[in-house]
C-alpha cells in the first residue's frame, strides 16, 4: 500500500506514517519486513535521507530530505530546535487549560542495542507544552472506575528526549491511551471493548520550520487515521483547529 505523501519538491518530501509502522529497517526487529523508509524509496523511484523519527506505535508527519545535503541541513534545524513541533493525543481523565511539564527524563537505553553505553547518565532537560481542546466522559467503567474520562491535547514538545511525550504524560497522571510501556492497561483494554480503538493514541499533527533553501514558510498538516475518526465519532469531538 503506497505512503500517504503530504509534501514533495525538489529537496525534500513529507508522508504520514501509519501506526505501527517502523520508519527504517533494525535488527532489533528482524522479523519485520516493512518499513516506511523502503517502502518511500520503491514509491517514488529514489532515495530518501530521514532526518528525525517516529516512534513504532506514533503516526503523523514523518520528514525526508531528498539529497545529503538538504539532509544535513534540515538535521540543524531539528537539533537547534528551530522546528515546531505539534502531536495530538488521548489521555486519560480531564486535563484542560494550559501548562507546560518541565520534568527532566533519565536517559532510556536498549538492553542490547546500548549496552556499550555509558550508564548512570544524569537526567536530561526535557520540556513538553499541552493544551486542552477537548474532553468527554463515557459510561462504560475501566478498571475501579464506573464511568471512563478522556481529554484531547496538543502536544509540543521543546527537546526531543526518547518517549518524551509519553513519559512526560506519565508524570502527569494522564497516560496516553493504547500506550502499552506507560500507559493505563485497564483504560487501554476498555476503550478497545467499547470503541474498537487498540492503537497508541498519539499522532505527529504538524511540522513548521523554514525551508533550507528558499526560506519560506512551511507548515505540514497530517490527516487523522481511521481509528482516530471513529474515536472523534464516537466522542463527539470535532477535528482541531489548525
Amino acid at each position: 500500500m503506497p505512503l500517504d505523501i503530504l509534501y514533495h519538491d525538489d529537496d525534500m518530501l513529507a508522508v504520514n506514517k501509519p501506526a505501527g509502522m517502523l520508519v527504517h529497517r533494525s535488527w532489533l526487529d528482524r522479523h519485520e519486513t516493512q518499513f516506511v523508509m523502503q517502502t518511500l524509496r520503491d514509491q517514488i523511484g529514489r532515495h530518501v535521507f530521514p532526518v528525525h523519527r517516529l516512534d513504532r506505535p506514533t503516526s503523523g508527519v514523518l520528514l525526508f530530505a531528498l539529497n545529503r545535503r538538504m539532509a544535513n541541513l534540515l538535521c540543524q534545524q531539528f537539533e537547534q530546535k528551530q522546528v515546531e513541533k505539534h502531536y495530538l493525543a488521548v489521555v486519560r481523565g480531564y486535563l484542560s487549560g494550559q501548562g507546560r511539564v518541565d520534568y527532566p527524563l533519565s536517559v532510556r537505553e536498549d538492553k542490547i542495542a546500548d549496552k556499550f553505553a555509558q550508564r548512570d547518565k544524569p537526567p536530561q532537560q526535557a520540556v513538553t507544552d499541552y493544551y486542552g481542546l477537548d474532553r468527554v466522559e463515557m459510561a462504560y467503567p475501566a478498571g475501579r472506575y464506573q464511568t471512563s474520562r478522556y481529554s484531547l491535547l496538543r502536544l509540543i514538545p521543546h527537546t526531543g528526549r526518547k518517549h518524551q511525550l509519553r513519559r512526560h504524560l506519565k508524570h502527569l497522571f494522564h497516560p496516553i491511551l493504547g500506550d502499552t510501556q506507560y500507559g493505563d492497561l485497564h483504560q487501554n483494554r476498555a476503550l478497545t471493548a467499547n470503541i474498537g480503538v487498540n492503537r497508541l493514541m498519539l499522532h505527529a499533527h504538524k511540522l513548521i520550520f523554514s525551508h533550507p533553501v528558499t526560506n519560506a514558510n512551511i507548515e505540514i498538516c497530517a490527516p487523522l487515521d481511521s481509528q482516530w475518526q471513529l474515536l472523534f465519532e464516537r466522542f463527539g469531538w470535532q477535528y482541531p483547529s489548525e
